[in-house]
């Protein structure tokens, strides 16, 4: 035993029962706390687990997201291939418009070497048929007697000839206002039936016949050529100049169908359509 143990104040006090029931049970309590906080604490830290019940959402969100990838990436392929296709309609149609303009150029030129040919052809023919009217009507007025008032026959062929040829047959018709033949007529009638022969189709007024053709001086008038009295386009009267000085017409009721000379009764123009 210690020296001082027998004094009081210097002993070890010893802990009672109720003291040490009250510790047990603090500690007993605290260790239920910490046992409660450990539990809320390993609860706390599963919260983070439970967040995984999102994963579906974000799964089907990633899978809508892909499937909306997938659908632009075949609108854009269907795209594409539409461009491609009409990429192709356009170079197809560029290629026929460059063929379609070739061979309208082709058919052009060709059109035109046709035409010129024509041309050529119709200015050779129309050379060829005056240099045939000259020589019918030299023909013609060489054929006739000097001083004479009667022509000479025409030749039997001919555009000009037969011209002629028709009007001296009608020679003593009768003359009847309106009369296209056979056997009557008036003086514009006559004439278109005479140029008929010759395939001239005339109209039928001596207004309108009196610039049916192609205006000549009453100096060098020919044989053949339209004689008209009046005005051109507004003439009154008409008839065929048959050389010598003379012209043939349906002159009046009390003539009828004669040949006259110039002289007598002077014409106001001629046109000449042979």
């Amino acid at each position: 035993m210690s020296h001082t143990a027998h004094i009081p104040s210097h002993r070890k006090p010893r802990r009672s029962a109720s003291k040490m029931a009250l510790r047990a049970g603090v500690t007993g309590g605290v260790l239920s706390t910490l046992a409660v906080a450990g539990a809320s604490g390993a609860a706390s830290a599963a919260e983070p687990v439970t967040q995984t019940i999102e994963l579906p959402t974000l799964t089907t969100d990633l899978s809508t997201q892909v499937a909306q990838s997938a659908d632009a990436t075949q609108q854009a392929a269907a795209d594409y291939q539409l461009q491609a296709e009409r990429d192709e309609a356009f170079t197809k149609a560029a290629d026929q418009a460059k063929k379609d303009q070739a061979e309208a150029e082709q058919k052009a030129a060709a059109k035109k070497k046709a035409a010129a040919a024509a041309r050529a052809k119709a200015e050779r023919e129309a050379t060829e048929k005056a240099a045939s009217r000259s020589t019918e009507r030299t023909t013609l007025a060489a054929a006739a007697p000097a001083g004479s008032t009667e022509t000479a026959a025409a030749p039997a062929s001919g555009s000009v000839a037969s011209v002629i040829s028709f009007l001296k047959a009608q020679v003593g018709d009768a003359y009847v206002m309106g009369g296209t033949g056979p056997s009557s007529w008036d003086c514009s009638g006559l004439v278109q039936a005479a140029f008929k022969q010759a395939g001239v189709d005339l109209p039928r007024t001596s207004q309108a016949q009196s610039t049916a053709g192609t205006s000549v001086s009453l100096s060098s008038v020919q044989v053949g050529d339209i004689l008209y009295w009046g005005g051109a386009g507004s003439a009154y009267h008409v008839g065929v100049y048959i050389g010598n000085g003379q012209y043939l017409d349906a002159a009046n009721p009390s003539k009828g169908v004669v040949i006259q000379d110039l002289s007598g009764y002077p014409a106001s123009g001629a046109v000449r359509v042979l």
